[in-house]
């Protein structure tokens, strides 16, 4: 299997894990968990200085349960290179009508990446400028703010769905791969199996968006799961691990107020796709959106956010 197999591989496990760290109930811990966890965010908190001013005139307001959004990205960082963030997902979450909407933006997705004054592919942004570049090219390209990130190091994440005690998903597309058979239905999967569900891509007819909505049904999965944890046996390791490899600019006392105020909107996901037409140009490929189709996805997400819309 070659390395950018593997990287591919990796990212989901992470994704589970943050999302467990959102949604589970922090007041079932004991002492010892509870000062561990909090350790790890820690390690894990980086605020970012962002390049152009952010969409909301005020910031979120978690104790009095505002809508929010978090930019998720999956990188992989080699030596000497800062890598590309390969893996996008934007989530809308409103406690107002415990749901979150859940979009995955394809890497290819040529925008206007701002702060380089030039159109590009949305994973370039991270290279060039990091998760500030980022966060600013994605709130420009669906005109939404993004209010927090979590950016995960796909490289050094093991065993993290296991640790959840595997996952149970509905599979729409019937494959085989790498010595493992996926049938259609709802399938239990171990940590390596369900990275390798939702790295397939070349087998499906769907391409990189069949991929994605695997990915989103494995995120699902794992919400759920994690969600029902009242305790976790391997967390020193597991809290190891996330203060290693995350870091987002939440802090603890967020997380908590997230914990509290917005648990049951992670009972309700919506996966939401945008539609592409891929092109080549100067022999380079790229996922074009049509002005309609954006339109639409921004509405969606103001809506979910609370947003005034047009």
């Amino acid at each position: 299997m070659n390395s950018t197999q593997k990287r591919s591989r990796k990212w989901l496990k992470v994704t589970g894990i943050i999302l467990l760290l959102v949604f589970v109930a922090i007041g079932a811990y004991s002492y010892t968990v509870y000062k561990s966890l909090k350790t790890a965010v820690v390690t894990m908190h980086q605020p970012v200085e962002r390049i152009q001013p952010e969409k909301r005139e005020q910031p979120v307001a978690l104790e009095k349960k505002d809508p929010f959004s978090v930019l998720m990205l999956g990188v992989d960082e080699r030596k000497g290179d800062k890598g590309r963030s390969d893996t996008i997902i934007v989530l809308a979450v409103n406690p107002n009508n415990n749901s979150v909407k859940m979009l995955s933006i394809p890497r290819d997705t040529r925008t206007e990446i701002i702060g380089k004054g030039k159109e590009d592919k949305i994973n370039h942004a991270y290279a060039f400028g990091g998760v500030p570049m980022s966060m600013d090219t994605i709130e420009n390209f669906l005109d939404i703010p993004i209010d927090y990130y979590m950016k995960i190091n796909m490289e050094g994440f093991k065993d993290l769905v296991d640790s959840v005690g595997g996952v149970k998903v509905q599979n729409d597309f019937e494959f085989d791969q790498f010595g493992f058979h996926f049938g259609t239905g709802e399938i239990t999967l171990d940590g390596e199996q369900a990275l390798i569900f939702s790295r397939m891509r070349h087998d499906d007819p769907r391409g990189d968006f069949g991929r994605q909505s695997r990915q989103r049904e494995i995120i699902k999965a794992v919400i759920k799961e994690g969600a029902s944890v009242s305790s976790l046996t391997n967390f020193p390791s597991i809290f190891d691990a996330l203060g290693k490899n995350i870091k987002t600019n939440l802090t603890f006392d967020q997380m908590v107020d997230i914990q509290k105020n917005y648990r049951d909107a992670g009972k309700d996901i919506e996966q939401m796709e945008i539609k592409e037409t891929g092109t080549m140009i100067n022999k380079i490929y790229y996922g074009l959106v049509s002005p309609g189709e954006k339109q639409r996805i921004q509405t969606e997400l103001k809506k979910q956010l609370e947003l005034e819309t047009p």
